[in-house]
C-alpha cells in the first residue's frame, strides 16, 4: 500500500472552535487531501494527503487565507509544534485571562463597591489601565478581524473587536471631552476578559470532546520487539516493521501492527476495537491487531499490515470522517452563519441611530417593555446610550453557538461510539437514524451464529443411496467456495472420509483460512479440481451464482449445488422424492440439493442457532418504536421457524429472496413511507445496504472500510444494535437540540440588547455562555447508556 504523505502547518488568526472547523473545511476542500486536523490550542494543523498524491502545501495554505482567512505557514518536518507549556499561566487564552482579571477585577470593585466610578481621577485610573488590556489581550481579536477582514468575511472576532472597541473609544472621546457622565472603560476591558474566560472554558470542553481519537492515537506503542532469523531481539521503532517481520509479544504489551499468530497462546484485550470486555484467546493462525494488549501469554507476530493499512488507522481515519462531516441540517446552518455577522452589524448601527436620533422614543419603549420585563439603568445622553447600546448588541451576538450546534455533536456521538465499538459514517448517517420507523435482519451470519453445520443428510440415485458418491461430488465442489454454507459442506465431507486421489478437498489451513475469511465476497469464478475420471471438459467451468448457489460441469455431467428453489427453476425434478426436506424446513434448518444434470442426488440440512441475545434486541428494537422485518434466501418455512425464535412476526419475513430482491423489498417498504435500517454481515448484502435509509454492517475489525454501511459494528454480537441506533438518534436530538438553542439565544439576545435591557458585560457572560451551554449539552453523551428496563421487553412466549 502506498504511504500517506503528512504535512504541518502553523496557523494564525484562530480564537475559537468555530475558527477551527473553519480552518478543517477550507483544507479538506484542497484537492488530495484525505483528512485534516486542527489543532487551536497548537495554532497548527496536520494535514493527510491520499495515497499517491503528490503534498501541495501552498494549495493549503491559500486556501486557508482565501477560504477562512487565517494566515498559515508550513512546519518544517524536524521542527516540533508551536504548543506552549500547559504549566505555562501565560499558555493559550491564560495570558488574556490574568492579565484581564488582574486589571479589571480591582477597577469593578472601585466603580460598584466603592462608588468612584463618576469621579475624574478613577476615570484617568480606567483609561491607563484599560488601554494596555485592550491593545494586548485585544490584539488575537483584532489580528482575526482583520484576516477576515481580509478574506472579505467576517466572524465572531469581528463582532468582539467592534464592541469592545465602540465602547472604549466613546468612553475615550467623552474623558477627553470632559463629559460628566459614567464613563465604560471597564466595560471594555470586562468584554474581552469575560469572552478570553469563555474562550478557555470552550477549549477545555472541546478537549473533552476529542479525548476518544487522541485516545486512539496513543493506543500503538511507538516500538517493537523485533526478532532476525537468528531468534535475536532487537527493539526497533514500529515505523521500520515491515510486511513478514517476526515480532515478539510479552505479557502486558500491546500490539504493534496488525498480523497473525506464529508461535504461542495467548489472551489479547480487544475492547478498543470491539468495545467487548471479554479477552479473545489467540492461537497460532489468528489475527491480531494493533493497539490490542496481550494479556497472559508469549506470542510471535507476523506483520500483515503497517501504518494505513492496519485496522487502527482504518478506524481513526473513520472517526476523524464522521467529526468532519457535514450533516444536512448543517447546510441551512452555514446559509444564516454567512449573513450573520452582517445583519447583527447593521442591527448594531440602527440602534446606535435609534437610540442617538430618537432618544426620548428609545426611553419610552423600553419602559413600556419593561413593565413586562424588567427596568434596566439607562445612559443620561443619547449618543452614550447609542454607543452602549450598540455595543451591546455586537457583543451578545453569538454566531460560534451555532457554528458549534452540529460538529461539536457530532465529534461527542462518534467518539463515544468509537469506544463501544461502533464506526458512525457521517453527520448524515445521524441524520438518518432519526427517521427510522423499522429495521431489517438478514439471517446467516446477522440474527445466526453464521457457523452453520449439517444436521443430516438423504442420498439419491434412481431410489437408492450411493454410499460415497454425495460426499465426493458434495466436498469438491463446494470447495472452491468461501460461502458459509459451502464451508459446513467440506467440513462435513472431511469429517467423513479422506478425499480420493486426484480430487483433493482444501487442506485444513486452507479452511482455516477460509473461516476466518467468511464474511469476504464468495469469489465468482475458479476452476474446478480434477474428479475421478476425468471431465472431458476443459477446468474452469466452476461457478458461483449469487444468492443460488454452485455448479461446475465434470464427468460429462452438470453438477450443482444450491438452493431447491434455484434447482426446481434448473428443471431439476425434486417433487415427491423425500419428506426430508419438509421435515427439516418446519425445524428452522436451510435444505440444500445437490443435482447431476435433471437428476436429485441427495439433500442437505443445515442447521445454524440464534446469536445469543436476538429475541432480547428484536424486543429492545420493538420496544423504540422499529417494526422489524427478517428477509433471507431460505425456504419460506425455515424462515418462519428462525423468525419464530426470534419473535419477529410472521408477516414481516421475506423468504427465499436473492440478494437483488432485498434490495427491491427494501424499496417497496420505503415507497410506502417507511424508512428502514438493513442489518447484514457483507456476504451479498451489498445492495441492500445500499438501498437501505441506514445500512448497518456486522463485521469484524479487518472490514471497517465497508463502504455500504453507514454504521459499522466492530463486533459481530448484534446486542449492539439497539445502542447503536439510541446512540444515533441520541445525538441527532442533541444536535437539535444545540441548534434550537443558539437560534433561541440569538433571536432573544439581540433585541434585548438593542431595547437596552442587556449591558455590555452582561451580554459579554452570555455570549460565553451560549457557547459552553452548547458545548456542554454535547458532551452529556458521554454518559449517554440505552435504558431499557426488563419490564418493558415481554419475556418469550408472553
Amino acid at each position: 500500500m502506498a504511504e500517506t504523505a503528512t504535512v504541518q502547518f502553523r496557523v494564525t488568526g484562530m480564537t475559537c472552535q468555530g475558527c477551527a472547523r473553519a480552518a478543517t473545511q477550507a483544507i479538506q476542500s484542497v484537492p488530495g487531501v484525505a483528512g485534516a486536523s486542527v489543532d487551536l490550542a497548537g495554532h497548527c494543523a496536520t494535514v493527510r494527503w491520499a495515497p499517491g498524491t503528490t503534498p501541495d502545501p501552498q494549495a493549503v495554505v491559500e486556501a486557508l487565507q482565501r477560504g477562512a482567512g487565517f494566515a498559515a505557514s508550513v512546519l518544517a518536518a524536524d521542527r516540533p509544534k508551536a504548543v506552549e507549556p500547559t504549566w505555562s499561566p501565560l499558555a493559550g487564552w491564560r495570558f488574556n485571562l490574568v492579565v484581564g482579571l488582574a486589571v479589571t477585577g480591582p477597577l469593578l470593585l472601585g466603580e460598584w463597591v466603592f462608588g468612584w466610578g463618576l469621579e475624574r481621577w478613577f476615570q484617568w485610573l480606567c483609561f491607563a489601565a484599560v488601554l494596555p488590556v485592550q491593545v494586548l489581550c485585544g490584539a488575537r481579536f483584532y489580528r482575526g478581524a482583520w484576516l477576515q477582514l481580509r478574506a472579505r468575511s467576517a466572524n465572531m472576532d469581528t463582532l468582539v473587536a467592534l464592541g469592545s472597541t465602540t465602547a472604549f473609544l466613546y468612553s475615550t472621546v467623552a474623558l477627553l471631552a470632559g463629559y460628566p457622565g459614567h464613563l465604560y472603560f471597564v466595560e471594555a476591558g470586562a468584554i474581552l476578559t469575560l469572552i478570553s474566560l469563555g474562550h478557555w472554558l470552550e477549549a477545555r470542553a472541546s478537549a473533552r470532546a476529542a479525548s476518544a481519537l487522541e485516545a486512539l492515537l496513543d493506543l500503538a506503542p511507538p516500538t517493537a520487539r523485533r526478532l532476525d532469523p537468528s531468534g535475536t531481539e532487537t527493539t526497533v521503532p514500529v515505523a521500520e516493521l515491515k510486511v513478514g517481520d517476526r515480532v515478539l509479544l510479552k505479557p502486558g504489551d500491546r500490539v504493534p501492527t496488525d498480523g497473525e499468530v506464529l508461535e504461542g497462546q495467548s489472551a489479547v484485550d480487544e475492547a478498543m476495537l470491539t468495545g467487548e470486555s471479554m479477552p479473545v484467546d489467540k492461537t497460532p493462525g489468528a489475527r491480531l491487531y494493533a493497539g490490542t494488549v496481550n494479556q497472559s501469554g508469549r506470542l510471535v507476530l507476523r506483520v500483515t499490515a503497517t501504518g494505513e493499512a492496519t485496522a487502527l488507522r482504518q478506524i481513526m481515519v473513520a472517526v476523524e470522517r464522521a467529526q468532519n462531516s457535514r450533516a444536512n441540517i448543517q447546510r441551512l446552518v452555514d446559509r444564516v452563519s454567512g449573513v450573520f455577522v452582517p445583519l447583527v452589524v447593521l442591527v448594531a448601527v440602527a440602534t446606535a441611530l435609534w437610540w442617538g436620533l430618537a432618544f426620548e422614543r428609545a426611553q419610552a419603549v423600553h419602559h413600556g417593555l419593561g413593565a413586562w420585563l424588567w427596568h434596566a439603568t439607562l445612559p443620561a445622553s443619547p449618543w452614550a446610550a447609542a454607543a452602549i447600546h450598540a455595543a451591546a448588541v455586537l457583543i451578545v451576538a453569538c454566531p460560534c453557538a451555532m457554528g458549534l450546534a452540529t460538529p461539536i455533536a457530532i465529534m461527542v456521538g462518534a467518539n463515544v461510539a468509537a469506544r463501544r465499538g461502533i464506526l458512525i459514517r457521517d453527520g448524515q448517517a445521524l441524520e438518518k437514524s432519526g427517521r427510522l420507523t423499522g429495521v431489517v435482519f438478514d439471517k446467516t451470519g446477522t440474527l445466526t451464529r453464521g457457523q452453520v453445520e449439517i444436521a443430516a443428510v438423504e442420498e439419491f440415485q434412481d431410489g437408492n443411496p450411493t454410499g460415497g458418491e454425495l460426499i465426493r461430488l458434495a466436498g469438491i465442489l463446494a470447495s472452491p467456495s468461501n460461502h458459509p454454507l459451502s464451508l459446513a459442506v467440506v467440513r462435513w465431507a472431511r469429517a467423513q472420509t479422506h478425499p480420493p486421489s486426484g480430487a483433493s478437498l482444501s487442506s485444513s489451513s486452507d479452511l482455516q483460512r477460509r473461516d476466518a475469511q467468511s464474511a469476504a465476497a464468495a469469489r465468482r469464478s475458479q476452476p474446478v479440481e480434477r474428479l475421478p475420471g476425468g471431465p472431458e471438459e476443459a477446468p474452469g467451468s466452476w461457478m458461483e451464482l449469487r444468492g443460488q448457489g454452485v455448479q461446475a460441469r465434470a464427468e460429462g455431467r452438470l453438477v450443482r449445488l444450491g438452493s431447491l428453489a434455484w434447482l426446481r427453476e434448473c428443471g431439476v425434478r425434486l417433487d415427491g422424492l423425500s419428506k426430508f426436506a419438509d421435515n427439516w424446513t418446519d425445524k428452522g434448518a436451510t435444505v440444500i440439493g445437490l443435482a447431476a444434470d435433471q437428476d436429485l442426488v441427495g439433500f442437505f440440512a443445515l442447521r445454524d442457532t440464534l446469536k445469543p441475545h436476538a429475541w432480547e434486541v428484536v424486543q429492545q428494537l420493538t420496544v423504540q418504536g422499529q417494526r422489524v422485518y427478517l428477509v433471507t434466501g431460505d425456504h419460506a418455512r425455515t424462515a418462519a421457524a428462525v423468525a419464530q425464535a426470534a419473535g419477529i412476526p410472521a408477516a414481516n419475513v421475506l423468504a427465499e429472496a436473492r440478494p437483488e430482491r432485498k434490495a427491491d423489498f427494501i424499496a417497496a417498504r420505503q415507497h410506502a413511507g417507511e424508512r428502514l435500517a438493513f442489518v447484514g454481515d457483507g456476504i451479498n448484502d451489498a445492495p441492500a445496504l445500499e438501498q437501505a435509509d441506514l445500512g448497518i454492517a456486522v463485521s469484524r475489525a479487518s472490514d471497517v472500510a465497508r463502504e455500504a454501511a453507514d454504521l459499522v459494528l466492530l463486533r459481530s454480537d448484534i446486542e449492539a444494535i439497539p445502542e447503536a441506533i439510541g446512540l444515533a438518534q441520541a445525538t441527532l436530538r442533541t444536535i437539535k437540540q444545540n441548534l434550537f438553542w443558539a437560534f433561541f439565544y440569538n433571536a432573544a439576545a439581540v433585541p434585548l440588547a438593542a431595547l437596552g435591557f442587556l449591558s455590555p458585560i452582561v451580554c459579554a457572560v452570555a455570549m460565553g455562555a451560549s457557547d459552553l451551554l452548547v458545548i456542554g449539552n454535547a458532551l452529556r453523551l458521554r454518559r449517554w447508556r440505552q435504558c431499557i428496563t426488563t419490564s418493558q421487553v415481554p419475556t418469550p412466549g408472553r
